[in-house]
């Protein structure tokens, strides 16, 4: 034991400044596994990466709740949260402390079960939502030397547990014998299923490209910098395109605004978790959340070179401050997106999955092919060939969805 502490001090020594800051965490599980015995590093390992994960992401979204209302009150002109400050110190009045007395509350409110509902699925459901979500972060690179579990087929392992969600939406809306609720569950099981064939297609472009769906080689191919920028896929046509595919799926996959048909309030009172109170709610809420979270990551490994720098000579930040920086980002392009653009309508949702995204999905990866085959020395002329491809595609397929609609000049008129 003590002979293993001393290995992994000593490789800690050699290693320069920026990567002791960089191999930090995984020094530190390194010195936690030489103290167990052999035979329980496997479940030692489980256990300090399952701990690290429930203690972080839950505590982002804790703090990304404040954020996003403050931020939407903000965008629309109106007051946040702003009177609960953070005890114990000089933070007064700021609002930051909200997400305290929000899980107080959810905690000791009661829990009302219909008399009619399946008390058993209705129990199950929301633990069935958190599950997955959760196993969805084994298999995502957080760092350098940072995944949690390095599996050749990473990415198939996200879809498949990804899943099970419409499954749990399901048992929400059917176990509670409620009509809206039900409704609510249909609607999001429809919106779920067409959004997600676009979200895994614009995936797909990534794979081909990579030769891999291990995560991590995945993030390797695009850590190759040329004149000192990196080769992220965003930076490429058929990349481009999928990332927006990407991030336009992942918001109907979310529940996200102008996405958020299921819990229309306005409409069906509040979708699938109608009948659900205190914390069966808050674990609604919770999953739906790191769910985003999960997606956003996601995001940030195919498209985004995941804990890589944008340019090589600020490779000595940290390769997770790098990661997290980026998902940090596109979750406030999200709660921009929410804060600005209105509801769709349930019939102009469907179309957009499967008249436009669809079909645009499938041209952008005979445009990765194209891409591919034509190889490096092509040049600028591959670049020219995709991306004539891709903006033909764009303009034909919204040409062809806003066929024979009869928009009008938008005129505003206000209450005498």
């Amino acid at each position: 034991m003590v002979d293993k502490i001393h290995q992994v001090l000593e490789h800690f020594q050699r290693l320069s400044l920026a990567e002791k800051v960089d191999q930090i965490f995984v020094t530190l599980k390194q010195l936690i596994m030489a103290c167990v015995p052999d035979s329980l590093h496997s479940l030692v390992s489980v256990v300090l990466s399952i701990a690290l994960i429930m203690m972080v992401f839950p505590g982002v979204f804790a703090i990304i709740t404040v954020v996003e209302r403050k931020a939407l009150g903000r965008i629309q002109n109106r007051l946040g949260p702003n009177r609960v400050g953070i005890p114990f110190t000089n933070i007064r009045l700021c609002g930051f402390g909200q997400f305290i007395p929000d899980g107080i509350k959810a905690i000791i409110k009661e829990d009302v079960v219909p008399y009619a509902a399946d008390k058993v699925v209705h129990f199950l459901a929301p633990v069935v939502m958190l599950i997955p979500v959760l196993l969805a972060y084994a298999v995502l690179p957080f760092g350098r030397n940072m995944s949690v579990a390095n599996y050749d087929a990473g990415v198939l392992f996200f879809f498949a547990v990804g899943g099970a969600v419409e499954v749990s939406v399901f048992m929400a809306g059917w176990s509670s014998r409620n009509k809206y609720s039900l409704l609510g569950a249909m609607r999001a099981i429809a919106q779920m299923i067409s959004y997600e064939i676009p979200l895994i297609l614009s995936a797909v472009t990534v794979i081909m490209i990579a030769g891999s769906l291990n995560m991590n080689e995945i993030v390797a191919r695009q850590n190759v910098y040329t004149f000192g920028i990196a080769h992220w896929y965003v930076l490429t046509p058929w990349g481009f395109v999928g990332f927006i595919l990407f991030l336009i799926s992942a918001l109907a996959e979310s529940n996200r605004s102008p996405f958020d048909l299921p819990e229309a309030e306005s409409e069906i009172i509040a979708g699938y978790f109608t009948e659900y109170s205190g914390f069966k709610f808050a674990l609604f809420f919770l999953a739906e959340y790191l769910g985003m979270f999960a997606i956003c990551t996601l995001g940030v490994t195919l498209f985004l070179g995941g804990w890589t720098a944008p340019v090589s000579f600020l490779t000595w930040i940290p390769s997770w401050a790098w990661f997290f920086v980026k998902m940090i980002s596109l979750v406030f392009l999200f709660i921009w997106i929410r804060g600005t653009l209105p509801r769709l309508r349930m019939d102009q949702l469907m179309n957009f999955a499967w008249k436009f995204m669809l079909p645009l999905a499938l041209i952008n990866i005979l445009a990765a092919g194209i891409w591919h085959f034509m190889g490096t020395n092509a040049g600028w002329q591959r670049w020219l060939v995709c991306g004539a491809i891709l903006a033909a595609a764009y303009v034909g397929l919204g040409r062809g969805l806003m066929h024979n609609k009869k928009l009008g000049k938008r005129t505003y008129r206000y209450a005498e």
